[in-house]
């Protein structure tokens, strides 16, 4: 199978390749990272129909922006931003359109817990906390989903960011206290 040929090739030739039209070597870039792309997405705007959307956005902006990637940076940092970029502009466009207050919110996610089964009750705050990260500013949602979802270090979120390590870590700790008060609503 003439794909597999890429499966340890490293970004830099695939990104050649797929300069010169090869569509298997973009299908290789894709494969590698449309799982960080997904969780960034998902994380910030949670796990529904805009989510698949907007992840679908990120390669192919990437397909059109891959002429103008310098290298400066890891190919997984330039995705990143992207992704991040489009998701904070799909967050405005649904803000734009209207949404709940803060406090209907929050009632909404108001939920009983199951005596008993330990699955049942993680399932139920794990989907409690990914919908009180949905109620955070996307400035901080963002920062909140890189640093403690998929574990990038403050100074590999400020650069994907592009923001100063100093707000980074300011955000952190906004959004951090967010959560605590969220939950404690819950």
């Amino acid at each position: 199978m003439a794909a597999a040929r890429y499966k340890e090739t490293d970004d830099a030739v695939l990104i050649n390749a797929s300069l010169e039209g090869d569509s298997q070597a973009f299908s290789e870039i894709v494969n590698r990272y449309k799982n960080m792309v997904a969780r960034t997405v998902k994380g910030m705007i949670g796990d529904n129909m805009a989510a698949e959307d907007v992840g679908q956005e990120v390669f192919i902006k990437l397909y059109y922006s891959l002429k103008q990637f310098r290298g400066d940076s890891k190919l997984s940092t330039y995705i990143h931003r992207i992704a991040v970029n489009l998701t904070l502009n799909e967050i405005k466009k649904i803000k734009r359109a209207g949404t709940t207050s803060h406090d209907d919110n929050i009632d909404s996610l108001r939920v009983t817990h199951v005596s008993g089964d330990d699955q049942v009750e993680r399932n139920e705050t794990k989907e409690l906390v990914e919908k009180a990260l949905q109620l955070l500013e996307p400035k901080y949602r963002s920062v909140m989903v890189m640093r403690m979802l998929q574990g990038y270090d403050t100074r590999e979120t400020a650069d994907t960011l592009g923001l100063p390590v100093g707000t980074v870590l300011s955000r952190l700790s906004r959004a951090q206290e967010q959560m605590r008060n969220i939950l404690k609503k819950l």
